[in-house]
């Protein structure tokens, strides 16, 4: 499905060539028909008037009656409010794929929102469940599950949506709060459409956001420097925007939390991932006494390797003097991470292949296009989307790795329903993460001189340190800006002295700081979409670090354990997933067996260095 394009400014076609006119090969596109034929196909009409209908008797036969349910009737009632999440989620899944395919286009954008309007307009007497369940009895729930053991299968989501009891304010209130939501989708949409219509100068080219901060990647440090000073003016002269955008969303939270008696922002989060407050803190805690052991150790490294007396922002994310120069063909990146996956298990190569097949990857840096990169699950009767911005970079081969590894966790989750598939956040990045390595641990295998598997060895510790050291900071911005939003309003200045709070504790003493990195915390989606998204990343890298381990330690009948993990989606808590790997997320020894496989990493690069 190709998009007709018809934007004011040069964009080169990612089918066609990589940013130095090295072909790609045919880079693939979203078929999104398994979902809706067209935005005006009378199968999308038939869903709309169905789930109208359905939210209506729903609460026609069961407000005010859960109380009086029979286990039969209970489950009844379970499996009719499962199916309305499911046409609803496959409306709004279409709705949003094919809106961040291009962002820039009103009328995708007005289809969203009208999709919004209507899912939201017509969910909203289904608020009652949740409030009218929150009142029942503990004992009475028991009962009722042990009456019925396909009932008893949702106690999972019961567990989650109970644990919300004591924030849940009187049904009126609810339902005012449920109609609300559409207006803070306009913030999170204003923030999305800004960014994807900022333009950048580098050289003689208009570039989007993604293929310029694609450039802070660039071989050349002129190029570098040019994107990150590019970057930062850009930002500036839309800071009053950004700082709207997070001021607004920041105080509606609070007010919310209030309401709630929530004791503090990151509460909210920590129910929804279904983990422990006592065990983010915990990850907290070790990654950043980790810092001087991890980013700074490795970045006192990496400013001898590049030659320099001070490390620049800019140079962050350079490529190594020795790094190989060349682009990776869309091809050969499947090639490399199919043969990893089918390395570690035929099954997994065989779940995976789908998505490069059959439509469900879109792969093309587009004008318009959402940056950066997902995979969205869609509904459990359909399969997941994978979008990328693939530039031929090695990076994006790891990014590839990434996002199919999600896509594999989610098709195998699909099994527990649209209830119990969805995991928490601080799961959802296991299988990624685990794809991740699985690419990574074959390539350094077939590492053929010293020089390329240091190499290696550095740029997986750079993914490792943005997967963990640069996500804990982003963590402790957000907590910093929560909780000064609190006091009042917060200039743009205010924000920059909170992001580089952070950021110089943890990059390190080897850095400078040029004028203006300060606002970049401005072009980072997470902190508008999913406040405290972040520590999710730090959480599955530590967990897929204590894996691999026991992966590399015990490895017969590892493959089979690891799958099982996948399909449970969302219908254990960590606890139970890592109990068979003897693994305890609680467990504070965990996390710094985590880091220690990092820090065991730059071990090694130091000892190249002799």
């Amino acid at each position: 499905m190709q998009t007709p394009l018809s934007l004011p400014f040069p964009v080169r076609d990612a089918n066609a060539t990589s940013e130095d006119g090295t072909p790609l090969g045919k880079l693939p596109e979203w078929d999104l028909s398994d979902l809706y034929p067209a935005p005006d196909a009378p199968e999308l009409k038939r869903d709309l008037d169905w789930l109208e209908e359905a939210c209506r008797s729903f609460a026609s036969d069961f407000e005010g009656q859960l109380a009086d349910l029979d286990a039969e009737g209970f489950l009844d009632c379970v499996m009719r409010n499962e199916r309305i999440q499911s046409v609803a989620g496959r409306i709004m899944s279409y709705a949003g794929l094919r809106y961040y395919q291009l962002t820039t286009a009103g009328d995708r954008a007005k289809f969203m929102s009208d999709m919004q309007d209507k899912v939201t307009t017509y969910t909203t007497p289904l608020v009652f469940f949740t409030l009218e369940l929150n009142r029942l009895p503990d004992d009475h729930l028991d009962t009722l599950f042990a009456e019925n053991a396909a009932l008893a299968r949702y106690k999972p989501v019961f567990d989650r949506i109970r644990a919300m009891k004591p924030y849940q304010l009187s049904d009126e209130l609810e339902r005012f709060l449920h109609d609300l939501g559409v207006v803070g989708d306009a913030w999170e949409k204003l923030f999305d459409e800004t960014i994807a219509g900022l333009r950048f100068y580098v050289g003689d080219e208009e570039l989007n956001i993604e293929s310029t901060l694609t450039l802070l990647t660039d071989y050349n440090r002129d190029t570098r420097e040019a994107a990150s000073r590019e970057i930062a003016r850009v930002l500036s002269d839309n800071l009053r925007t950004f700082a709207r955008v997070h001021n607004t969303q920041a105080k509606e939270k609070e007010v919310m939390d209030r309401w709630r008696g929530m004791p503090n922002p990151q509460m909210g989060r920590h129910l929804s991932n279904h983990v422990e407050p006592e065990v983010v803190e915990a990850l907290r805690n070790a990654v950043v006494n980790a810092y001087p052991r991890l980013s700074h150790r490795y970045y006192e490294l990496k400013r001898k390797w590049l030659g320099l007396d001070r490390m620049q922002v800019w140079d962050r994310n350079a490529p190594l003097p020795s790094e190989d120069q060349r682009i990776v063909g869309w091809d050969e990146a499947r090639e490399t991470v199919m043969g990893a996956y089918g390395g570690f298990s035929p099954k997994m190569a065989d779940i995976a292949e789908p998505f490069f097949d059959n439509g469900w990857i879109d792969a093309a840096v587009k004008p318009g296009k959402a940056p950066g990169a997902f995979a969205h699950p869609t509904v459990t009767e359909v399969h997941p989307y994978v979008m990328l911005n693939y530039l031929g970079k090695p990076r994006d081969v790891m990014t590839l790795a990434h996002e199919l590894g999600h896509g594999v966790h989610q098709v195998l989750a699909a099994g527990q329903g649209e209830m119990l598939s969805s995991t928490p956040l601080t799961l959802a990045e296991t299988a990624s993460v685990f794809g991740e390595m699985l690419t990574f641990r074959a390539m350094l295998d077939k590492a053929k001189t010293k020089a390329e598997r240091k190499t290696m060895l550095a740029g997986k510790v750079e993914d490792m340190i943005n997967t963990v050291v640069r996500q804990i900071a982003f963590y402790d911005f957000e907590c910093k800006l929560h909780d000064a939003r609190r006091g009042g309003e917060l200039t743009p200045e205010d924000i920059n002295d909170l992001w580089m709070s952070v950021q110089a504790e943890s990059l390190g003493p080897s850095f400078d700081f040029m004028e203006g990195y300060e606002t970049f915390w401005a072009y980072i989606p997470h902190f508008i979409h999913s406040p405290f998204y972040v520590y999710a990343y730090a959480f599955g890298d530590g967990l897929v670090n204590a894996l691999y381990a026991v992966y590399e330690e015990q490895p017969e009948g590892f493959q089979e354990k690891y799958f099982d993990m996948l399909k449970a989606g969302g219908s254990k808590h960590h606890k139970e997933l890592l109990a068979p790997f003897g693994l305890d997320a609680s467990d504070p020894a965990f996390w710094d067996k985590g880091l220690s496989m990092i820090e065991g990493f730059i071990d090694e690069l130091e000892a190249m260095e002799d």
